[in-house]
């Protein structure tokens, strides 16, 4: 069975307002999952691999996240993630690869990923009226959405044509060129590259301090919890056991 788009809005509608959210501005995803308490790693991992994510029964959720993509199609993975974690009932550990699955879950997950980074009133608050009477987006347009939404430019163009705002042949138009085009137009291409190698979000390393400060773990058992979530070196876990 196909998504309900009318269900789905009506799970993003309630989501964002339970988050404070309002109905059209964009979504500060690493600050969500910092308040939603979802402990998220972010890793280099196959490319048909862009995430997964666990909750257990006591409420604790963990999300894994593809390093290797750009930044805009983790921004899409998280917020598919959040369907799973969030939304639906009773989810199951899976790897997860939106936009290429005929599985009615995981094609709900991309619909509730859609509308929440790129909610229709936001959308059009931005667009030229002159624009919108047309439905001759520009590019110059196309790159102020993508970049306030943070999202990749085929999930966007996806948004417009479902829309109806663009057509499908503006879309292959504009599915070309990304990065040339951002940087004609004076925006910076850290969008669409890979980022955020061994970030983690979450109270992982607050959890680890707090049983080394109360003896229930050695320091070398700390440091090795630290070394989980450290880039940086062995130093730096040494300096993080002095403070």
């Amino acid at each position: 069975m196909k998504p309900n788009k009318f269900i789905i809005e009506k799970q993003v509608s309630e989501f964002r307002t339970d988050q404070g959210l309002g109905t059209s501005e964009p979504v500060g995803l690493k600050s969500l999952l910092l308040k939603l308490n979802v402990l998220t790693v972010f890793k280099p991992l196959s490319e048909n691999f862009s995430g997964m994510c666990l909750k257990d029964h006591s409420g604790h959720r963990f999300m894994l996240i593809n390093s290797s993509q750009p930044q805009g199609r983790q921004h899409f993975t998280i917020a598919h993630e959040l369907y799973h974690l969030f939304i639906e009932e009773r989810p199951t550990p899976h790897k997860c690869n939106p936009g290429h699955s005929k599985n009615p879950t995981e094609q709900s997950a991309d619909m509730f990923a859609s509308f929440l980074l790129m909610p229709e009133s936001g959308i059009c608050q931005l667009i030229p009226e002159t624009e919108l009477k047309t439905k001759r987006i520009s590019i110059a347009t196309i790159l102020k959405l993508e970049h306030y939404f943070s999202v990749s430019r085929s999930a966007l163009l996806y948004r417009l044509l479902n829309i109806g705002l663009i057509s499908k042949s503006t879309r292959s138009a504009f599915e070309t060129g990304v990065k040339h085009s951002a940087r004609c137009f004076g925006f910076d291409t850290d969008l669409y590259e890979a980022a955020n190698e061994g970030l983690v979000i979450g109270d992982f390393g607050e959890k680890a301090r707090n049983l080394f400060d109360k003896g229930k773990i050695s320091e070398s058992h700390y440091m090795e919890l630290l070394s989980k979530i450290n880039t940086h070196g062995e130093q730096e876990n040494e300096n993080r056991a002095r403070c």
